[in-house]
C-alpha cells in the first residue's frame, strides 16, 4: 500500500487561492469518486473562516469534507477516525502549537497509522513542515524563525515559503550553521507529492513556481531544482 504525502509551500484554499488547482490534484490521487477529506487546523487555533473555507473549497471540488478538532470534543478513536479518511489535510499557522497539541492527545500517532494504513497526508505551511523531521517555521516572537522537530514521516527538512527572502536566508543560514538537516525548500503556489518517501511529482499553479534540494558543499549553501509541472484544469494522476 502507497504511503503518499502531499506539501505545500504555501498558497491554496488557505491563502485565498482563486482556482483550487492543487486541491483537486490532492483529491484526485484517492482515486474516489467522492473522496473523504479530513481538516485539521489545529495550528490556527481551528480558525472559523479557515474551517468554512475549507468546507466550501472542497464540498465544491465534489469531496466528503470534516473536520477534526482538539479543542472541542474530538473523537473517541482518533486512529480509527482517520483510518476512515481518504485524505487528510492539516491547515497553516502555529507549528509550536500544533506539535504540542499533536503529542498530548497521540495524534501524532494516528496520523503515523493511517498514513501506514494508506491514507493520504497533505497539508501547507505549517501543516506541511509537520510531516518532516525538522522545519523551519516561526517562532517566539512572531518575527523570528525557528526549527521545529516534526513527525519524521519524510526524510530532511523543509522549508515552507521559500520564495520569501527572510525564509530562504534564514534556512541557508541554518544549514550552514549545521543547525537544521539538507532538505527542501517550497515556494508558495507549489506543492511536492511523496510516495514512501520518494518525491514523484511536484506541481504549481504559477508558470515560475520552484521548489528545489538544499545543502551544504563545500561551506557553501547548494541548491538542486526539482522540475515542476505546471496545473491546469485538465489534473492527472502520477504513475508511482
Amino acid at each position: 500500500m502507497k504511503r503518499q504525502i502531499i506539501a505545500l509551500g504555501g498558497g491554496g484554499f488557505a491563502f485565498g487561492a482563486a482556482k483550487p488547482l492543487i486541491e483537486e490534484y490532492i483529491l484526485r490521487q484517492s482515486l474516489q469518486d467522492n473522496p473523504k477529506v479530513c481538516f485539521i487546523g489545529t495550528a490556527s487555533g481551528d480558525q472559523d473562516q479557515l474551517i468554512r473555507d475549507f468546507y466550501d473549497t472542497f464540498r465544491l471540488l465534489g469531496a466528503s469534507p470534516a473536520d477534526l478538532s482538539l479543542f472541542g470534543e474530538p473523537p473517541k478513536d482518533l486512529t480509527a477516525f482517520l483510518c476512515a479518511q481518504h485524505v487528510v489535510y492539516v491547515g497553516p499557522g502555529w507549528a509550536r502549537n500544533l506539535s504540542v497539541l499533536w503529542k498530548e492527545w497521540s495524534l501524532d500517532i494516528a496520523l503515523r497509522t493511517a498514513w501506514e494504513q494508506g491514507v493520504i497526508l497533505a497539508g501547507v505551511s505549517a501543516g506541511s513542515v509537520c510531516w518532516y523531521e525538522e522545519g523551519l517555521t516561526m517562532w517566539h516572537p512572531p518575527s523570528e524563525l525557528g526549527v521545529l522537530h516534526g513527525l519524521g514521516l519524510l526524510i530532511g527538512s523543509q522549508c515552507p515559503h521559500y520564495n520569501r527572502e527572510v525564509r530562504r536566508e534564514t534556512f541557508h543560514r541554518l544549514l550552514l550553521e549545521n543547525r537544521i538537516s539538507p532538505g527542501i525548500g517550497i515556494e508558495d503556489d507549489v506543492a511536492i507529492h511523496y510516495s514512501d518517501n520518494e518525491i514523484i511529482r511536484c506541481v504549481s499553479t504559477r508558470t515560475e513556481g520552484k521548489a528545489f534540494r538544499v545543502s551544504v558543499g563545500n561551506g557553501e549553501i547548494v541548491e538542486e531544482p526539482l522540475l515542476v509541472d505546471l496545473l491546469s484544469k485538465n489534473v492527472t494522476t502520477p504513475h508511482a
